[in-house]
């Protein structure tokens, strides 16, 4: 079976109960996740071996976080222990025209204040066929960029994929220190990920003018940007995006698109009704990698990544917590809509 290995932050999420603000809860629900959890959790669930690697303290809370993984079959055997505490993300969920929100308290996480000489990268990656990071993790750090350049290196010199999610977040770091840090990473990718503000914000490609309610209909400027990344980064001859119609906080249209070796691909339009629209991107970034583990058509690869993404936004809490079979059923379902049309 082959091995897809993921690095990155693994975090406490603390939700106001109900639909609370966090300004006037005085109850939060305690769940954990990250980006690159996240699609190890979604992988283990689907029967594949996925491997996170991290650093959590030594501590109830860390140990936790531990138990989580744990308990849905990811393997934790290259996980870091110590350091002072976890990372912590405040989650308060949305309502109509009010946007979901997120707080961070992680500055001085065990992984943030770890070094990148503690990631052995010739033992972790010794049987991997795949290594997946997001642009969350180069951001938390000077020495976690220096990780993920370390691990994408070593990639190239034994015929790893890498696969990265640009994941772009404002709260982390600029477009400018972004960009630099990138610039430096996408050589060694194979397969990228780039939705909405990602391809602007951290390749300085444009492809998405900022309006979240006619996502889709800008779906030949997605293409462009997707052909600019493969002209510029030859070694990534993959790209895939998520493009969305967003309404409110609880309605909105979902597809995805994606540039495989210079053909395009879409998928069919999905009308949801969003429980809570958190990591549906690592849902999605999980259902591609599973189609390239098991040989997947293109096609394939991209709808069953989007039916993926879009089940999540009807599950709480980080984790995807679906199966297979519940998967193809959406996509079955949407297939034979398409048909019907």
């Amino acid at each position: 079976m082959q091995k897809v290995v993921t690095f990155g932050e693994m975090m406490l999420r603390l939700k106001p109960a109900e639909n609370q603000r966090i300004i006037q809860t005085d109850t939060f629900s305690g769940l954990y996740g990250g980006a690159e959890a996240n699609v190890t959790t979604s992988l283990s669930l689907l029967g594949d071996h996925a491997q996170f690697v991290s650093k959590v303290p030594q501590n109830a809370v860390g140990q936790a976080a531990l138990g989580t993984l744990r308990r849905y079959g990811v393997d934790t055997a290259e996980m870091r222990i110590g350091g002072p505490r976890l990372g912590i993300y405040f989650f308060e969920k949305g309502a109509s025209v009010r946007n979901t929100s997120v707080v961070y308290d992680r500055a001085g996480s065990s992984f943030a204040v770890s070094k990148a000489a503690e990631y052995n990268w010739a033992e972790i990656l010794q049987d991997a066929s795949y290594f997946y990071f997001s642009g969350i993790t180069p951001a938390v750090s000077t020495e976690m960029f220096q990780a993920v350049l370390a691990a994408c290196q070593y990639c190239l010199k034994h015929d790893i994929q890498v696969v990265c999610d640009l994941n772009y977040r404002g709260k982390m770091w600029s477009p400018e220190k972004a960009q630099q840090s990138m610039a430096q990473l996408m050589p060694y990718v194979d397969v990228c990920l780039a939705n909405d503000e990602d391809f602007e914000a951290t390749l300085g490609i444009k492809a998405f003018d900022g309006d979240m309610s006619r996502g889709i209909e800008q779906k030949d400027a997605f293409i462009k940007g997707m052909q600019a990344i493969t002209a510029k980064y030859p070694k990534c001859q993959t790209v895939a995006s998520v493009l969305r119609n967003i309404h409110s906080v609880e309605d909105s249209e979902w597809m995805a698109l994606m540039i495989d070796h210079g053909q395009v691909y879409k998928t069919p339009i999905y009308k949801m009704h969003v429980w809570e629209g958190v990591a549906a991107g690592d849902a999605f970034g999980a259902g591609l990698v599973h189609g390239l583990l098991h040989d997947f058509s293109a096609q394939d690869r991209l709808d069953y990544a989007i039916a993926a993404s879009v089940l999540k936004l009807t599950i709480s809490g980080d984790l995807n917590l679906v199966t297979d079979a519940e998967i193809r059923a959406v996509m079955d379902k949407q297939s034979n809509m398409r048909v019907l049309r």
